[in-house]
């Protein structure tokens, strides 16, 4: 979860979002299923709202399938079955998510003869991509990777209030929303690179020591 959004309150939401979880596992849903279809839902939204300029009822439908976040990883707590490749579907899934979610916004600021918030959505979706990438090649090279300004939460929560204020008419929203998002992005981009830097270079210095 975003560094901004750990806070005292957490237990408290954990609480609540592990009853939900026992009650799903009672039902015989698994975490891996809750991942499959909330990401199903996202992908399904961004196909079918955002490109046709159903911009809150896509922002909310997506908002809440993003919340399958927290309930799949409470599912695999409670029962004990966290396992790699859980962990591994999840990654997956939150990176098709959003390029979905990308992807449709940037389709229907195209048909809105809305180029520069194309641009800029794409940027966004090169990028959020590229952070990820970045991570998960660090860790596969035996270092941490935590880096960054503009985690996924961030990317969503910003990308939501953008399309949401699109959706109230505030004029050029997209535009600024997509552009502080494409930079952010790509400042962190920058800051895991410098970071995967110093740690695999002091691994290898201590290597050769």
């Amino acid at each position: 979860m975003a560094k901004f959004l750990r806070t005292s309150g957490r237990a408290g939401v954990r609480r609540y979002v592990d009853a939900v979880a026992k009650v799903l596992i009672r039902l015989g849903v698994s975490a891996n299923a809750v991942t499959l279809a909330g990401t199903a839902v996202v992908v399904a939204a961004s196909v079918f709202l955002l490109p046709q300029g159903h911009l809150f009822a896509g922002v909310i439908v997506v908002g809440l399938s993003v919340l399958t976040d927290m309930l799949d990883g409470a599912i695999a707590r409670v029962q004990g079955t966290t396992s790699r490749f859980g962990a591994l579907l999840d990654s997956t899934c939150d990176r098709i998510a959003d390029g979905a979610i990308f992807a449709g916004l940037a389709y229907w600021a195209l048909a809105e003869d809305r180029y520069a918030a194309c641009a800029l959505a794409l940027t966004v979706l090169v990028g959020s991509q590229v952070v990820s990438y970045v991570k998960a090649r660090c860790e596969s090279l035996g270092e941490k990777c935590d880096v960054g300004i503009m985690e996924r939460p961030e990317r969503l929560i910003l990308a939501g209030v953008a399309v949401l204020a699109e959706s109230f008419g505030v004029p050029y929203a997209m535009e600024v929303g997509m552009a502080v998002l494409a930079l952010l992005t790509t400042i962190t981009v920058v800051q895991r690179l410098v970071h995967a830097r110093s740690v695999l270079t002091a691994s290898e210095r201590s290597v050769d020591a």
